[in-house]
């Protein structure tokens, strides 16, 4: 397993929609682990395989509370189904660095998908695992949090995300 770059806002090949996976390879297998190291070492609750470059349709979660045993999901090929309700929900995005903005989602979703093993399941998600699944479905679709903002905090969010893709760039350079 190895920690993986994440992409950053406005890098465009987090725009790239990913690619279904046709047949599961050992390739895939070691993305899923190396995405699953990634997003635990981010901290984050969940990762999109276009979020490092790959243009596969995978996605992992961990929604697992401080101190509880991890419960890693893998989500190859999903499909939201269904969904209910309404939820203002306090996003975070490891492709955009220290920004936190309330962001609109159904507050129950069905999904269908893979996992790991390949074999097909289908799943009631809701509260912080509907919202993080949603969250990295839309990472697979092309679709970045900040899309998910009216225009005034989309162009702040914009503005902050430059802002310190510019003093990274100069503190390295």
């Amino acid at each position: 397993m190895a920690v993986r770059s994440i992409l950053h806002y406005p890098d465009p090949r987090l725009r790239i929609p990913g690619k279904r996976v046709a047949a599961l390879t050992p390739e895939h297998r070691q993305l899923i682990d190396d995405m699953a190291e990634t997003m635990y070492s981010a901290p984050g609750v969940g990762l999109a395989a276009t979020q490092v470059g790959e243009p596969w349709q995978i996605f992992v979660v961990d929604c697992a509370l401080e101190g509880e045993p991890s419960d890693l999901r893998v989500f190859i090929n999903p499909e939201i189904l269904a969904s209910e309700g309404r939820i203002v929900f306090d996003e975070g995005c490891l492709s955009f660095p220290g920004a936190r903005e309330d962001v609109e989602r159904a507050e129950k979703v069905r999904v269908r998908a893979q996992a790991r093993d390949g074999q097909s399941f289908e799943l009631d998600a809701e509260g912080l695992l509907a919202v993080a699944i949603q969250h990295e479905y839309d990472h697979l679709q092309g679709i970045l949090m900040i899309d998910r903002l009216g225009p005034l905090k989309k162009r702040l969010l914009h503005r902050m995300m430059l802002r310190r893709t510019e003093s990274s760039s100069v503190a390295s350079g």
